[in-house]
């Protein structure tokens, strides 16, 4: 009890920078930021009594004395610094946030297209976002969702039209720089595409230069109206001794699809909390991850699909490569209601472990409240195969070799189910530089 009471007591550096969060926006997000300050409040800070959190210890972020971003620095930087995380595809819209604020000199958004700042929105009186904003990260118990709402500022906004096909994908970067003290910024995303729409959506986190160790906590809301496709993908690249916490809630309609890739490329702490409602009959989700961890590195991916309705289908697949004395934590839950029949769904994690010392603990849990569904659930852990190392090193290979080979195979796996050719190239030289198998 005294270690919770202390992680109760600390929360209170968390919230010293609200006071000069800007007054000035309509009287509704007014009302949302104190509603969400009072789950803050009210809302035990994670720790590792609480189920959801038993395997992940976040205590280096809890004690750390954070000061919230809650305005634009005077200072950004330039368009050459911000180019080597760009996709530079002429087509794409790519909307860079720097400490949490949209950098409209750095991004481009091609004519017509309704995607830029939430600010922006929420100040020009735009109906979605009123129609949206907070309806579904609220229902999160948890304190620092609360605390990314509390601190709603500034994060990218998209809207697509009925019977809308985006023909290029819309590329989010947030881009965290070094400062002297420990900073903490809060991305707030709403993504709402309409009925019959399709639209890709690419959400990247990076760093750029040293400094103190930061905090990005961050919190996306999408929305796919009946019979939209969306296609998500989120690349956490964080700096190494710095951390990421992230809550994504998705809402489905009808007949809707929803495909989400997650890759935990680095950080110190990283967690990414991903919850997807199947509200309409013939929805139907993918949900992909990677994770590649070394040295102390700890990354948490927590899924969660409700299925509400029959007719639905799911799918949770996630990889993880281990090395070190790194450790990972994987839950996939899967509710399916009462009266949600013909529900299909199927997850699986898998997990390499390329030291004795790593460590991985997973958790697939199906809750089945309807009798007529189809729901399997499974999970492996192990090492690079005895035999086929040895098969590899009969025909030449060194050891080094063989074992760089057969993991760039395992993460690669992943990877290739990316349809979007210059993420999938990106991230296989990220794989293959990891793992490349150098001749001894």
């Amino acid at each position: 009890m005294p270690e919770v009471m202390e992680r109760v007591g600390s929360k209170e550096h968390f919230i010293g920078d609200l006071g000069h969060v800007r007054s000035a926006g309509p009287e509704w997000l007014a009302v949302r930021r104190k509603a969400a300050l009072g789950r803050f409040l009210a809302t035990s800070l994670p720790h590792r009594k609480m189920e959801d959190w038993r395997f992940t210890n976040i205590n280096p972020i809890v004690r750390t004395p954070f000061h919230s971003a809650t305005e634009q620095a005077a200072l950004l930087p330039g368009a050459p610094d911000v180019a080597p995380f760009l996709y530079g595809e002429a087509s794409w819209a790519e909307l860079v946030f720097v400490d949490g604020f949209f950098a409209p000199g750095l991004s481009r958004i091609p004519k017509g297209l309704n995607a830029g700042s939430i600010s922006h929105a929420i100040s020009g009186g735009n109906a979605l976002a009123e129609s949206h904003v907070d309806s579904y990260v609220s229902a999160v118990p948890n304190a620092f969702s609360a605390l990314n709402s509390a601190f709603l500022l500034d994060g990218a906004c998209v809207h697509v039209p009925k019977d809308t096909e985006l023909e290029a994908p819309i590329h989010l970067l947030f881009v965290t720089t070094g400062h002297d003290s420990e900073m903490a910024t809060h991305p707030r995303n709403l993504i709402v595409v309409d009925r019959n729409s399709k639209a890709s959506i690419v959400e990247s986190y990076v760093s750029l230069g040293e400094g103190a160790p930061y905090l990005t906590n961050a919190a996306t809301e999408i929305v796919a109206g009946e019979g939209s496709q969306i296609l998500h993908y989120k690349l956490m690249q964080e700096r190494r001794d710095s951390y990421h916490l992230a809550t994504t809630q998705v809402k489905q309609e009808r007949d809707s699809t929803y495909r989400s890739f997650v890759m935990s490329l680095s950080a110190a702490i990283g967690r990414n909390e991903l919850n997807v409602l199947l509200d309409g009959e013939g929805a139907s989700c993918s949900l992909n991850g990677l994770y590649m961890t070394d040295g102390e590195q700890l990354i948490d991916n927590r899924t969660s699909i409700d299925h509400a309705k029959p007719h639905c289908t799911s799918w949770i697949g996630y990889k993880g490569v281990l090395a070190d004395r790194s450790h990972a934590v994987f839950s996939g839950k899967i509710m399916v209601r009462r009266g949600a029949q013909k529900t299909d769904s199927n997850q699986l994690n898998r997990n390499l472990l390329l030291s004795d010392k790593a460590t991985v603990d997973t958790k697939p849990l199906l809750e089945i409240f309807a009798d007529d569904v189809k729901c399997t659930h499974g999970a492996t852990i192990g090492q690079p195969p005895k035999e086929l190392v040895y098969y590899f090193r009969t025909r030449g290979m060194s050891e080094a070799m063989a074992l760089g080979m057969l993991t760039y195979g395992f993460a690669d796996e992943v990877v290739n189910q990316i349809e979007l050719n210059p993420v999938r190239e990106r991230l296989e030289r990220f794989v293959f530089d990891k793992y490349s198998p150098v001749p001894a």
